[in-house]
């Protein structure tokens, strides 16, 4: 008779709580990670993801409950030294954890001289790291200079240097590119495969849940549901409705009237019906849309964000909906499809260096035009560019009917800019910093209290108008910022990457403004996004690469090509992903 080996959790979590002095960032969390597997944990920022993965790591005490790794309790700096050598820690932070002014090189040879990695051993690790991502004719780049999906991947390699056993990495892809994305998790797969190591990882993206083999929904410090990724998408049973209907605004108001979770994606209005049959799912919808036009329905399965979105609202964890009906912001809308924004020739250099090379587009009132590209494409650029703030090396550009070369502060006047970064003051509230960016934009002082009023109602800021901005959730934050950059009544508005990092029910509420904007008032939006969902919003798309526009269209149009030339996409459920993967490559697929 053969002994039954045991198999013993890698990572153990029992009743875990954190707390920043009078705040529980994290609230009796239990946890257990298999060994040779890729374990998620998915939430908004917040929601206690880094404090878990920082107490797992060893680096961060802990006020209640017990964390065993490798079958070390970790509740001391001596204790925690015990598995330090065994694992592998990436923090949260585009290169946050290496040296700017070393290349890439150097931050290697400093972690493998850190980790005490034998000579002996070192030149080849380093060259199968280098070669696995890309990173090998970067060597004598100092890190500065890297683009954000290279730092991530630099991160990594000097995360992995030491061949850690478990590899826990906060957040790894935030900010990153979509072709920086699927590099990262291309060689966290071939690690996977080749050494049998086992993952800790969170993320912010929903989509990348499919990545893992169990997963964590946390939010607000507790685990809201825990699985495979395909029983966390049936925790709350229902069906997700596509609707294309006609006039779409009145039809989104209608469905919100009577379903709680509908959101606007491009032309479609996606539904989801909870306990329903599709038939039935269906039969629910359109009778809400009686005498609308329906030019399209169909049902299908949802997505686990919607799945998280309604776990949220059943637990009553999603709040109130911040997208109000919007009182007219311009008294005098442009005509739709009215050109707002155009681009001839922009080009920008630094030096020797060209960020942006001739690119040229149309954005029109009411559209929402989206730039998407990997970090270092030029889409700030084109965005500095065009607002004034960066002059163009060559090209032209008009922004509400203005000349951007010459019109200066014209252009500044017509136009609302939401950088990529938090530029609001956090040590003022929110009423303070409405009020100073309305005297910024020169709001005639009998407008002001009307202006402000109507920001509070559109960003759901009811209830917060006295606290500092910087003591914000990261949405909220965001709609704050959007009220200001909104608050002088623009015609064009220009977002660049405004949701990064904000929970899907923020981005959600974020996106309900943009199309009450778009539809309503004809304001012409440019935005850009890592999130590809996002993405399905735009009504049309340029995809930048190395500083020139590569596609333009919109989205189905570019679905439809990338069809036509690289043929139909399938997926494929299996227990055993990894050796399907590795079967698939070889006969020549591209996953």
């Amino acid at each position: 008779m053969v002994a039954e080996i045991q198999v013993y959790p890698v990572v153990e979590v029992q009743g875990f709580c954190k707390r920043y002095r009078r705040q529980v960032a994290v609230d009796g969390v239990d946890l257990s990670i298999q060994p040779g597997g890729i374990y998620g944990l998915i939430g908004p920022d917040g929601a206690g993801k880094s404090s878990l993965m920082k107490a797992v790591a060893g680096v961060l005490t802990y006020e209640g409950g017990a964390v065993d790794v490798f079958g070390v309790r970790v509740d001391s700096e001596a204790a925690a030294e015990k598995v330090k050598g065994r694992i592998g820690f990436m923090p949260q932070g585009l290169g946050l954890n290496l040296y700017a002014e070393l290349s890439v090189e150097e931050n290697i040879d400093f972690f493998a001289q850190l980790r005490e990695v034998p000579s002996g051993v070192l030149a080849e690790r380093k060259r199968k790291l280098l070669a696995m991502t890309r990173l090998g004719r970067f060597r004598d780049r100092p890190m500065k200079n890297l683009s954000g999906g290279m730092k991530q991947k630099l991160g990594l390699v000097c995360t992995l240097i030491h061949e850690p056993e478990l590899v826990i990495l906060d957040e790894p892809t935030t900010g990153v590119d979509p072709v920086s994305r699927r590099d990262f998790w291309a060689i966290l797969a071939e690690l996977l495969r080749e050494r049998g190591i086992t993952a800790l990882v969170s993320t912010a993206y929903m989509d990348e849940a499919a990545r893992f083999h169990r997963l964590s929904l946390v939010y607000g410090g507790r685990v809201l549901a825990e699985g495979e990724p395909e029983q966390i998408r049936q925790v709350v049973p229902g069906v997700l409705v596509e609707v294309e209907a006609e006039p779409q605004i009145e039809a989104l108001q209608r469905l919100k009237n009577d379903f709680p979770q509908v959101e606007a994606v491009g032309p479609v209005l996606r539904v989801f019906v909870p306990g329903a049959s599709p038939e039935a799912a269906q039969e629910q919808v359109a009778k809400s849309l009686s005498c609308l036009t329906i030019k399209a329905i169909h049902a299908r399965d949802p997505e686990l964000e919607d799945a998280f979105v309604a776990l949220l609202r059943q637990r009553k964890l999603a709040g109130e909906s911040a997208a109000k009906a919007a009182v007219m912001l311009l008294d005098d809308p442009p005509p739709r499809d009215e050109i707002a924004i155009e681009a001839k020739g922009l080009t920008r250099d630094f030096g020797h260096f060209r960020a942006v090379d001739h690119v040229g587009f149309q954005v029109r009132q009411g559209e929402i035009f989206g730039l998407l590209g990997a970090n270092g494409a030029g889409k700030t650029t084109v965005i500095k560019m065009l607002t004034g703030i960066l002059p163009p090396t060559d090209g032209e550009g008009h922004v509400a009917g203005a000349d951007m070369r010459r019109a200066g502060q014209a252009i500044k006047e017509r136009i609302g800019y939401m950088s990529q970064a938090f530029s609001l003051y956090r040590d003022m509230t929110v009423l303070e910093n409405i009020r100073l960016y309305a005297r910024i934009y020169a709001v005639p002082r009998g407008q002001l209290k009307s202006r402000t009023d109507w920001v509070i109602e559109m960003a759901g800021l009811h209830g917060v108008e006295d606290r500092l901005a910087g003591n914000l959730p990261m949405g909220v934050r965001q709609r704050l910022a959007l009220g200001c950059a909104l608050v002088h009544r623009p015609r064009v508005l220009f977002l660049d990457e405004p949701t990064s990092g904000v929970d899907p029910i923020g981005r959600r509420r974020f996106w309900d403004i943009l199309v009450q904007m778009a539809r309503v008032e004809q304001v012409a939006i440019l935005v850009t996004t890592h999130y590809m969902s996002e993405a399905e919003h735009c009504d049309h798309l340029a995809l930048m690469h190395a500083g020139h526009i590569i596609a333009d269209a919109t989205p189905a149009q570019m679905k439809q090509a990338l069809q036509q030339e690289a043929g139909q996409l399938l997926e494929i459920a299996t227990d055993r992903p990894l050796v399907a993967l590795k079967l698939l490559e070889e006969a020549g697929f591209e996953g």
